[in-house]
């Protein structure tokens, strides 16, 4: 299990969040203490030893769970309604190999189980619970997804940005340059960049953005960085080609027309840019 937790706020109650697989799961324990705070290892065990929950639980192992224990699960079911059954977490993971739940022992232990299990439960403590805990949830997805998003950015101008810059250093920079002198070679190679994907420089949109921080850069979407970051791969090809700046330049704006339309259409490139992605958090 992911030592990274999360956690969302459901009527007052802080459920923990964790990962698993890269699946998440999510901490049962804490969704009990809306029934009833000092008992929730009763609260989780009454629901598990339901003929319901078991059958829920066997089923949701066998889609996902490939070691999963099929002749235990149904001796576990047969045994269900009888007097005094009790199913603990920990009996039915040693018992089926389970892996939609888990035990964690310490400190910051409990119970969680895989989210599709962990709704399942929630609904049984209450209907408007678990409307809370799905909208919770999603609205974490999301803020992750936006994270995602912000991530291939840097990663994508990291390995860029080292490709263009030792083009421009191979083929056009002379020997016994100044440090501004260099400088003011890389800016301009970076203007042509700007000016074929934006229209303008950045002194340009700095000029017309005095109260904006950062540059120009900082406020593309996903698409444009894609198309930004094909396009100092490119650039650096036709500087090893020798091609001249101007022609550079032309050919360049018609690439990033070119390839704009198709990411502005793709669907996959789309969810990595979700509304309000520059909105402060």
């Amino acid at each position: 299990m992911s030592k990274k937790k999360q956690k969302i706020d459901i009527k007052g109650n802080e459920i923990t969040i964790v990962k698993s697989d890269n699946e998440d799961y999510i901490s049962i324990t804490d969704i009990a203490k809306h029934k009833n705070p000092e008992a929730t290892g009763l609260v989780i065990s009454h629901w598990m030893s339901t003929r319901y929950t078991i059958e829920f639980m066997g089923l949701w192992e066998k889609m996902h769970n490939p070691n999963f224990n099929v002749t235990e699960f149904r001796n576990i079911k047969n045994e269900s309604g009888s007097n005094g059954f009790i199913l603990s977490s920990k009996n039915w993971i040693n018992s089926t190999n389970a892996i939609g739940i888990i035990a964690k022992a310490g400190r910051y232990g409990g119970t969680y189980a895989h989210k599709d299990i962990a709704f399942e439960f929630a609904s049984w403590i209450s209907a408007e619970f678990k409307l809370f805990l799905i909208k919770e949830f999603q609205r974490l997805k999301d803020k992750e997804l936006k994270q995602l998003g912000w991530d291939i950015r840097r990663n994508l101008t990291k390995i860029n940005y080292r490709i263009h810059t030792d083009a421009i250093k191979e083929n056009l920079i002379p020997k016994n340059l100044s440090k501004k002198q260099i400088s003011f070679i890389y800016a301009n190679e970076a203007d042509v960049l700007n000016m074929a994907l934006f229209g303008k420089t950045a002194k340009q949109w700095r000029e017309e953005n005095p109260k904006e921080k950062g540059n120009i850069r900082d406020y593309a979407n996903v698409s444009q960085l894609v198309c930004l970051a094909n396009l100092e791969n490119l650039n650096a090809v036709f500087i090893n080609d020798g091609l001249q700046q101007s022609d550079r330049l032309v050919k360049l704006n018609q690439i990033a027309i070119s390839q704009m339309k198709i990411l502005l259409s793709d669907k996959s490139v789309k969810m990595l840019n979700p509304k309000n992605e520059n909105a402060d958090e």
